[in-house]
């Protein structure tokens, strides 16, 4: 086919031409004869061959494959700088023609810069050509395609394509997308600062200025760059104190970041206590001290400063040294058979003592009594009665001492103290008499009480006040027998003893000078056989005196206290950590029969492979001992610990001071930490202040902070959450988000607010807070609505979602622990128990023998799931009494009877038949 108006078409077959026109690259198709091809006449504004219809791949028919051009040098991608044009180059052999294609339009021939050369090697041609492009060029497609280009070689056997050069226009925005921001840090904690560069064709490398030295991860360990260009410190030195900046660059331009200022703190720590310095006095009453200081380590950069006294003081007595005098002389002895008498004195009045000088001078003095005219002829039988008579007189001496010993140890033996006295207990007690039952009335016991002293007297029942017309329900037949008919009264005395005056007196020993001086945090009363209870409203914390456990004829005045940690020192080593209360019962030292049960609260997340639990006692000299490991066996007998959820159970059968520490064995040990949010009640400028306090999950500590913020007019804005804090080393941290910002505003400077790891683990600060400061923009807004978000690094969290009016919103209020709980702090007496007191007899009396079918205590601890503990209770006395003791400990004043019956029945299940107790039958 012809082309008209000057196009013209031409065809050669075997190398032949016909036709007329411009020789331009020909092409080979697959439906023409082998060793042809078309042609087209050339434009006048291309090179030859520029309007091809398509790019020859193949090599024409019959050619060698070996001449078809192949490239010494293809395009590369480039890059334009600013308004600077690039260059493109190419060289290919054998070559006749060589021309470039952009964005598939070939380029003007007169674009092209060509150069023909020979390879000597092999002596065929060589064409290089090179083209420059413009950021015009470039800018007229943007946005559709990338712009890229491509070299076409032409040789007598077909073409060859080069690699596409793709040609982009270089630049680098000013902005960074994230910028590194200052910290202050502990030292050895991990410091992460991110970097996030601006945008940038070719992407922008980082690198990292430390005071504007290049930091270089391969000189220094502790530092190295993520893939997301964050600049990580390992552990935070010192040194590492600096600003650091963020520099982003690439072939256009470098920009800088904002330099972050990055402060390693050092938290002071005391040093070890000096020894005591000697007493100030060399006679009589003065004081000696020791000191520490705040340089283990030193506080550095801001880091906080020790905490409590650099010097403690405490009174001291020397003995004054006593000097010895002389007694007086004796009479003068008889005159000896030497014609001597002599006498003596002793140096005795005084006798020297705490280094005082010996008396000067003879103890005997021995004088001639015959003025040296005596006879020496001795009477041997005088001499014999001499000493027949001392011998009698030292006898009779002897006989005497006996006798006074023995009236003493008998008139000692005959009188019994009614009440335990470990100086501290001076109230003077009557005794308790306990007289027979009326021969008319066999199954009344009365205690009288001595109406000569002033004495607050329960009567009543043995059956607790507390359950009104409540039935315990029993077995009747072998297991329990039924009760008498007869009425069981009970009248007991005690001394009524004023709350100011206990504390004086305990206030006067040496051993209770740590016991607060109120009675918010101490309960106390007096008890005798018939047991009874101490508690300290709202935290958890009692102590169950069973019965029987104080011996019968004795009174004893007993307490209970809540110690604040900061009055307490107690020693923690290691990964050590206290999990409850220090709580002290007394007085030490006084006789009990049976164990006595302590409850308080802890906060741990119990489990055998990740804690070591031990029980911890104060002794009288104020060091802290193991007395008991929970989960070992136990090496005494004297002391035994139910752990639950959140409580534990001591028994002791020696009264003292306690703590429950535990040891994490793995970084998955967990403490129960409750967040609380407290803002105050009234708002009358515009700050507002949120304080979020992190306390261990004890009643005691909710209790302490309740009561500050009721010093302080707070009010709860929020219900209190649970957080699980895991001995990770991670700090706990802090943030508030979704502020308002038309509304409120927070004066925080950083993103989040950080406690230390160690500042929670060790649990010596019971609780810790943190506040966030927000401002209202405007007088009238009284809605906040807010999140706060409380985690710890690599852990658990949690948040708060804060909607709240700050003027009237009081929802939050019935989470509050009311002033006191339903009852008083001591019942003694059967009114300290739940279950009735002749009840209970006759379930330890029918289930401490082994029974027929394993119907006995075991099967009850069964039923009770105690099954447990069978060890313990079976190394006591009565088994039964200490699970009854458990039971009472555990669920007072709640506990359901009905479920103890229940239990108690299922032991006896093949007695069918059930009697009723009631109170009246009491």
């Amino acid at each position: 086919m012809a082309g008209t108006g000057g196009g013209c078409r031409v065809a050669a077959r075997g190398g032949r031409w016909r036709g007329t026109g411009t020789r331009a690259q020909g092409h080979t198709s697959m439906s023409d004869p082998p060793g042809w091809a078309h042609w087209r006449c050339p434009s006048p504004h291309l090179p030859a061959g520029a309007q091809q219809s398509a790019t020859v791949a193949n090599p024409v028919s019959g050619a060698s494959p070996d001449l078809l051009p192949h490239f010494q040098l293809e395009p590369e991608d480039v890059y334009i700088v600013k308004n600077k044009a690039v260059s493109l180059a190419c060289r290919a052999t054998p070559a006749t023609q060589i021309y470039f294609k952009c964005n598939g339009e070939w380029v003007h021939q007169g674009d092209h810069v060509m150069q023909h050369s020979t390879d000597r090697g092999t002596g065929l041609p060589v064409m290089e050509v090179r083209i420059e492009v413009t950021r015009q060029q470039v800018e007229k497609i943007f946005g559709l395609e990338e712009y890229w280009c491509q070299c076409v070689a032409w040789s007598s056997s077909g073409t060859t394509k080069s690699q596409k050069a793709f040609v982009r226009i270089a630049y680098l925005r000013k902005n960074f997308e994230q910028e590194p921001t200052a910290r202050e840090v502990s030292i050895e904690q991990g410091i992460v600062l991110p970097c996030r560069p601006p945008e940038g064709i070719p992407p922008a490398e980082v690198e990292w200025l430390r005071n504007e030295e290049l930091v270089d991860p391969a000189l220094d360990a502790n530092v190295y760059v993520t893939p997301e260009h964050s600049l990580v410190l390992r552990q935070a030195r010192l040194a590492d104190t600096a600003n650091y900046t963020c520099v982003a660059k690439n072939i256009v331009a470098r920009r800088r970041s904002a330099s972050a200022a990055i402060t390693v703190y050092v938290n002071g720590g005391w040093s070890t206590w000096t020894q005591w310095s000697g007493c100030s006095t060399s006679c009589g009453r003065g004081w000696q001290k020791r000191s520490r200081t705040c340089t283990n380590p030193t506080p550095l950069n801001g880091g906080a400063f020790c905490e409590g006294q650099n010097m403690q003081k405490t009174a001291c007595t020397t003995l004054c040294p006593v000097d010895g005098a002389w007694s007086e002389w004796s009479k003068w002895s008889v005159c000896g058979a030497e014609c001597t008498h002599w006498r003596s004195r002793e140096c005795s009045e005084p006798a020297p003592r705490n280094g005082g000088q010996d008396c000067h001078g003879p103890e005997l003095d021995t004088r001639n009594c015959t003025s040296e005219l005596c006879s020496h002829a001795a009477s041997g039988a005088e001499d014999v009665a001499l000493y027949v008579g001392l011998v009698a007189v030292a006898v009779c001496l002897v006989l005497l001492l006996l006798v006074g010993v023995l009236l003493y140890c008998r008139k000692k033996g005959g009188l019994d103290a009614d009440v335990a006295d470990s100086s501290i207990l001076t109230a003077g007690f009557q005794p308790v008499s306990i007289k027979p039952s009326k021969a008319d009335n066999p199954g009344l016991l009365t205690i009288q009480p001595d109406l000569s002293t002033t004495t607050m007297t329960y009567q009543g029942s043995l059956c607790p006040r507390q359950d009104g017309p409540a039935k315990l329900q029993l077995p009747n037949g072998h297991l329990l027998s039924p009760l008498g008919a007869g009425r069981h009264t009970l009248h007991h005395s005690s001394p009524a003893a004023e709350g100011a005056d206990f504390v004086a007196r305990l206030s006067t020993q040496s051993y209770f000078r740590s016991l607060p001086r109120g009675t918010n945090n101490m309960a106390y009363g007096t008890f005798n056989f018939l047991g009874g209870r101490l508690m300290i409203p709202n935290t958890g914390i009692s102590l169950l005196i069973p019965p029987d456990a104080i011996p019968r004829g004795k009174i004893y005045e007993v307490y209970l206290t809540l110690h604040k940690q900061e009055e307490v020192r107690l020693p923690l080593a290691g990964c050590q950590t206290l999990l409850s209360p220090i709580v002290s019962c007394g007085p030490p030292g006084v006789l009990l029969t049976r164990p006595a049960i302590l409850a308080m609260g802890h906060c741990v997340e119990a489990s055998a492979e990740n804690w070591s639990i031990r029980l911890k006692k104060q002794s009288c000299e104020g060091t802290w001992e193991d007395v008991l490991q929970l989960g070992a066996e136990p090496c005494t007998d004297l002391y035994y610990c139910q752990l639950e959820a959140q409580a534990c159970y001591i028994f002791t059968e020696q009264l003292g001071r306690f703590a429950l520490v535990g040891e994490s064995l793995s970084m998955a040990a967990s403490k129960r930490l409750k967040l609380v949010l407290f803002a105050p009640a009234a708002c009358p400028s515009l700050e507002y202040n949120i304080r979020v306090y992190c306390l261990s999950d004890t009643q005691d500590t909710l209790k302490e902070v309740i009561q500050l913020e009721k010093q302080l007019g707070g009010q709860l804005i929020g219900a209190p959450r649970v957080l699980h804090f895991k001995d990770s080393y991670h700090n706990l941290r802090l943030s508030i988000h979704d502020m308002p910002s038309s509304l409120w505003k927070s004066k925080l400077l950083a993103s989040y607010q950080e406690i230390p790891f160690y500042h929670i683990w060790s649990g010596l600060q019971p609780f810790l807070h943190c506040t966030f400061t927000l401002e209202r923009l405007s007088p009238s807004t009284c809605e906040l609505a807010c999140k706060i978000w409380v985690w710890q690094v690599e852990g658990d969290g949690q948040s708060f979602t804060v909607n709240f009016n700050i003027a009237k919103d009081t929802r939050f209020s019935d989470w509050l622990v009311p002033d006191s709980e339903v009852g008083a702090p001591a019942l003694v007496g059967p009114s300290a128990f739940k279950i009735p007191f002749l009840i209970r007899q006759k379930i330890i009396s029918s289930l401490d023998p082994p029974g027929t079918r394993g119907a006995d205590w075991r099967m009850l601890a069964q039923k009770l799931n105690l099954d447990s503990h069978l060890s313990f209770f079976a190394s006591k006395p009565s088994p039964t009494a200490m699970i009854l003791n458990l039971w009472e400990a555990r669920h007072f004043p709640n506990g359901n009877l009905s479920q103890l019956a229940a239990a108690v029945a299922e032991v006896g299940k093949q007695d069918s038949a059930l009697f009723a107790v009631s109170e009246a039958e009491c």
